[in-house]
């Protein structure tokens, strides 16, 4: 009898799933959820390919940190079986708890509560389907056990889920500049006083890796277009959620509907035991769904932004280095309230001003340590002579005004 599942992988190839726990939590219905969220969101308005799922980005992530487990077991690192298990586990679901469309609904289907720590939530009931099973997994995801190397597997600055986002993002973008040398960066990984570090022979990659990821969030993650896209839909889903506390029909499924008629928050999810097993059935295809039928909706605004999703009517954006100026946005705000032929205090639906804000690598926290032959440590701010490190650490300020055209 086979002992392992092997799937496909268009970006690694062939990945093993052992049957047991592994393959338990592959084929739970929580996990079976991200086969129906798309990993990027909105970004296939503008790359059209780009619609691989959160499922599909798990496993890889699965894939790679059992690379990065023998690595390190082959370096003398001692880690036992329990361990790697628990490691493989927890990087399977660390991304359970993804609203649809990914991070974009984050603050409008639900606000207060991060998707990390809807995740744990989701890992608990795994947890008892299991019979107590995950329990060191969610110790690693917590960061709640004494081998902190292996949390930063999960979560860190050299992390097996962005080792994977990398590289399987810049495969279905088709942005090859992204590109980045995973298995060379796992190769070159190690522990030292219970630190995950980079020996110094993959000083090259690791420039590389954030070169290419600070690439990949401007050309991919944080296009305007796409960008543009998010503010649609979510304007989308307030104006939903507005005229469903006025009383108004607007079609939903069950589980959309209870997120658009309540206003969930923490406490409300603490509150009602209910409530997260709703959002366990949301996925993109209750959005889609409403949206379709949103478009035909009497309400003009409802029925436009519903529209501009169906047909592709992205916004314009402009991107500025300053927010914009106030009269501006007011002459904005008159141009659309006479283009659509609505009241200007409804025209706050049809734009949006984004502050986005987003560095690459951030010296106090977490930061890379290069170790050389002799065992001296080096932040990696000090170790590159090829990185503009202090450019890298800077957050970079952007302002999209995204508005509908006229």
């Amino acid at each position: 009898m086979d002992n392992c599942k092997i799937i496909n992988d268009p970006v690694f190839g062939f990945i093993k799933i052992p049957k047991g726990l592994l393959m338990d939590i592959v084929n739970h219905p929580l996990m079976q959820r991200l086969t129906r969220i798309n990993q990027l969101g909105l970004a296939s308005v503008v790359y059209p390919s780009a619609r691989h799922t959160r499922f599909q980005h798990s496993i890889g992530a699965y894939h790679l940190m059992s690379g990065a487990i023998l690595s390190l077991q082959q370096k003398g690192c001692f880690i036992f079986d329990s361990e790697a298990e628990a490691a493989g586990a927890a990087i399977l679901m660390h991304d359970i708890g993804h609203a649809p469309f990914s991070h974009v609904l984050e603050h409008t289907l639900i606000s207060g509560i991060s998707h990390e720590e809807i995740s744990m939530m989701m890992m608990e009931v795994i947890n008892r389907d299991l019979g107590g099973q995950l329990t060191l997994a969610i110790k690693l995801f917590k960061d709640d056990y004494p081998k902190h190397f292996l949390h930063q597997l999960i979560s860190s600055q050299l992390d097996m889920d962005r080792l994977d986002y990398l590289r399987r993002d810049c495969f279905f973008t088709g942005v090859t500049e992204g590109n980045i040398g995973s298995d060379r960066i796992i190769k070159m990984l190690n522990v030292a006083n219970d630190e995950l570090v980079v020996e110094h022979k993959g000083l090259f990659s690791i420039e590389n890796y954030l070169t290419s990821r600070r690439l990949m969030y401007w050309q991919v993650y944080l296009h305007k277009t796409a960008v543009a896209s998010e503010r649609i839909l979510v304007s989308a889903l307030l104006r939903a959620k507005n005229l469903c506390a006025m009383g108004q029909n607007v079609f939903a499924s069950p589980a959309l509907a209870y997120f658009l008629k309540n206003n969930v928050n923490a406490q409300w999810f603490a509150t009602h035991n209910e409530c997260l097993g709703m959002y366990s059935q949301l996925d993109d295809s209750d959005i889609w769904c409403a949206l379709k039928v949103w478009a035909q909706h009497d309400d003009k605004i409802l029925a436009t932004l519903a529209q501009c999703m169906i047909e592709r009517k992205v916004w314009k954006t402009e991107v500025i280095d300053t927010p914009p100026a106030a009269d501006h946005i007011d002459r904005l705000r008159a141009s659309l309230a006479d283009a659509l032929g609505i009241n200007i205090c409804d025209t706050h639906y049809f734009y949006d001003v984004v502050t986005i804000e987003k560095d690459m690598y951030d010296i106090g926290n977490d930061s890379i340590t290069i170790i050389y032959k002799d065992g001296t440590k080096m932040d990696l701010s000090e170790a590159s002579d090829l990185l503009n490190i202090e450019l890298l650490s800077k957050k970079i300020r952007k302002y999209y005004l995204c508005y509908h055209r006229f």
